[in-house]
């Protein structure tokens, strides 16, 4: 496992964080990323990964938001899935960048990364952000939505319950 080094490669036309062919997954701490990249090995993967601390991730990936957004919000997913990772690190989640040859699939990467503490992970395909780990449904907001275009729709409740909706 190599240190992550962000390049235009891992960038689209506006310079968001959007590496195709690639998984970003995120873990509560630096341990279990390793561990899961222990696991990648043991189960055969055949792409590379790449580590990014807390810090590296808001410095790097977090940054290709930039402007994105302004004057008028991106038609991808990709700042939503920026703001995801970024409300994660800010929490002290540690990042593994998992590129996937041709012979890995994304079921059998579950597989390997979520018995090490995996809280998300994206594939990066063409035109596609598949959210690999699906979110715990427990009837309160998600932290890694709060704040992205994925929240607008949901009916939160307010700070007030006496306030009318």
């Amino acid at each position: 496992m190599k240190p992550l080094v962000l390049d235009s490669t891992m960038t689209n036309m506006g310079g968001v964080f959007y590496p195709t062919g690639h998984v970003f997954a995120l873990f509560p701490d630096e341990d279990c990323v390793r561990q899961a990249a222990n696991e990648l090995q043991s189960a055969g993967h055949q792409g590379d990964t790449a580590y990014a601390s807390p810090d590296v991730i808001m410095e790097e990936i977090v940054r290709t938001l930039g402007t994105a957004d302004a004057p008028m919000p991106s038609v991808g997913a990709e700042g939503d899935m920026v703001r995801r990772i970024a409300d994660l690190a800010g929490k002290g989640h540690h990042g593994l960048l998992i590129s996937m040859a041709d012979k890995d699939t994304p079921e059998r990467l579950v597989d390997a990364i979520t018995p090490s503490g995996a809280v998300t992970a994206f594939y990066y395909r063409t035109f596609i952000i598949e959210d690999l780990i699906p979110q715990p449904v427990d009837g309160a907001p998600q932290s890694v939505v709060v704040g992205t275009h994925a929240a607008e729709g949901e009916d939160h409740p307010t700070v007030n319950s006496d306030q009318p909706r």
